[in-house]
């Protein structure tokens, strides 16, 4: 392959991560749109690689199916960073930020990893408790983060500290709202921790919610919340030590925000059709708006 098809597969294949984002991940495409033009191709893979980890065990009905993709997306960063061609477009871009940033092959195998133990468990082996999920929202989430980072070149303590517990947050939020999702699928609700649903009298073991569950559904998912709404407080504490160059990587504490904010107005009732509408329950322009005035103060 001459230079000019190699650089001509590499676009494609970005484009191809940008259009993935934006069609299954758009709350975090806005996000990444907010970062210097320098930063966004490696931000998109990173995060398209996100998107096709993230949706193995939901494209298919057969879970074995699922776990084969994640399996194969573990064996592809393997050939990723001995710099073996892959046939795929996000392995593509990826094996050009790998080669271009050097970023750490432990935070992207952390991450597949995760999902691949998370995606081998027994339906009714459900998470103890709520500290288990948190280290499976960093595991999958944070490490996005670390990486983005990496990617830019930024090495900042205080930005990986607010990276870990904005992507505690993100994730943690992203289970609750996918809470009715999963219990479709599952038959139950995967990711309400056993002594949080014990705590609150909340029976897990079918999908269907019973009408004199409801309130302890909501007490449970308000506690998780609480619990994700202390990362993000955590996160913002550390502002004044992030560098200015690494806020705009850790916006997606503004979706994170944005959900918790969603999920109050409905008294924490995942089921609630308004936290379906618009943008994490939020009008498009309205969370537009948002986003874009962290970014122009320099916040997140």
């Amino acid at each position: 392959m001459n230079g000019a098809s190699s650089s001509g597969g590499i676009r494609a294949a970005l484009s191809y991560c940008v259009q993935q984002v934006r069609r299954y991940d758009y709350h975090h495409y806005l996000c990444l749109l907010e970062l210097p033009p320098n930063m966004r191709k490696a931000a998109f893979a990173l995060r398209a690689f996100n998107v096709e980890t993230s949706r193995a065990m939901d494209i298919t009905s057969d879970p074995k199916i699922g776990l084969m993709r994640l399996l194969w997306w573990q064996e592809a960063l393997d050939k990723i960073y001995s710099n073996k061609v892959i046939e795929h477009p996000v392995a593509q871009a990826l094996t050009s930020v790998v080669s271009e940033h050097k970023v750490s092959k432990s935070w992207l195998k952390r991450a597949v990893e995760a999902r691949i133990n998370d995606a081998s468990r027994e339906n009714n082996d459900i998470p103890q408790t709520v500290e288990e999920l948190e280290r499976y929202a960093e595991d999958t989430s944070s490490t996005i983060l670390y990486s983005t980072l990496q990617a830019g070149g930024i090495k900042s303590t205080a930005a990986d500290h607010a990276a870990s517990h904005i992507g505690k947050a993100s994730g943690l939020l992203l289970l609750l709202k996918s809470l009715p999702y999963h219990a479709s699928r599952n038959h139950q609700f995967s990711y309400i921790p056993a002594k949080v649903a014990e705590k609150h009298g909340l029976s897990v073991g079918q999908s269907e919610i019973r009408k004199d569950s409801c309130e302890a559904l909501c007490d449970a998912v308000f506690e998780m919340a609480s619990v994700a709404n202390a990362h993000l407080q955590k996160a913002r504490e550390l502002a004044g030590s992030v560098p200015a160059e690494a806020r705009p990587v850790l916006l997606p504490a503004v979706p994170a925000q944005v959900i918790l904010d969603s999920l109050a107005r409905v008294q924490f009732d995942v089921y609630d059709p308004r936290l379906a509408r618009g943008i994490l329950g939020s009008p498009p322009l309205l969370f537009q708006l948002k986003l874009k005035w962290y970014s122009w103060r320099g916040k997140y």
